[in-house]
C-alpha cells in the first residue's frame, strides 16, 4: 500500500517537470527528506532499523511530516522480532536555534520465541513524544520523552531518548 502511494506521488512529481512554476513544483521545493538507519550486533544478536521520513516546511518556523519504521531483531536460539509502523511529526522553531517537536508513533510488534519459556506475541503499541532540540542548519540534537511509555509493551528501554535529526 505504501509502495503504491510512493510510486503514485513519484509519477505525479516527475510528470510535472516540464512546467516552470506550477503548484506541484512549489510543493516539492518545501518537502525535506531525512530518516534513520540503525545497525547493532553482538554475540548471536542482530538488530537492523530503517526509518525514512519526510516533512513539509510550511514556513521557516513550522513543519509537519510522516515517517515509516521497520526494525528486525534476532537473538540466536532465543527470539526474533519484527517491528513495523508509522509516525506523524510536527516541528516548531520558536527561535532559529531551538526546535520543539511532537511525534505520534504507532508500531506493530511481532515477537516469536524459539523455546517454550515465553509465549509469542503480536501487538500494537503507541508512543507520543515531546522533544526539545538544539538546531544548527539542518541538524538537530536533542532529547525527547514518551508520555505514553509502557514498560511492558514499549520497544524502547526508557521513556527518555536522545536524538539526532537531519533533514535535507
Amino acid at each position: 500500500m505504501v509502495l503504491v502511494i510512493f510510486i503514485n506521488f513519484s509519477m505525479v512529481s516527475f510528470s510535472q517537470t516540464n512546467t516552470n512554476e506550477n503548484s506541484n513544483d512549489t510543493f516539492w521545493k518545501n518537502v525535506r527528506f531525512g530518516g534513520g538507519i540503525g545497525l547493532s550486533f553482538g554475540d548471536g544478536f542482530f538488530s537492523g532499523t530503517l526509518a525514512p521520513s519526510a516533512i513539509y516546511q510550511f514556513n521557516p518556523d513550522f513543519a509537519l511530516g510522516l515517517g515509516l519504521n521497520g526494525t528486525y531483531n534476532k537473538q540466536r536460539d532465543f527470539f526474533k522480532s519484527t517491528i513495523l509502523g508509522a509516525s506523524v511529526i510536527s516541528l516548531y522553531n520558536p527561535i532559529q536555534e531551538l526546535q520543539v517537536s511532537g511525534e505520534f508513533e504507532q508500531l506493530n510488534v511481532n515477537q516469536t520465541f524459539d523455546n517454550n519459556a515465553f509465549q509469542d506475541r503480536n501487538y500494537w503499541v503507541p508512543a507520543l513524544f515531546v522533544g526539545l532540540g538544539y538546531r544548527t542548519n539542518n541538524v538537530i540534537f536533542g532529547m525527547r520523552y514518551d508520555v505514553l511509555y509502557d514498560r511492558d509493551k514499549s520497544v524502547y528501554a526508557d521513556p527518555w531518548m536522545p536524538f539526532v535529526r537531519v533533514f535535507f
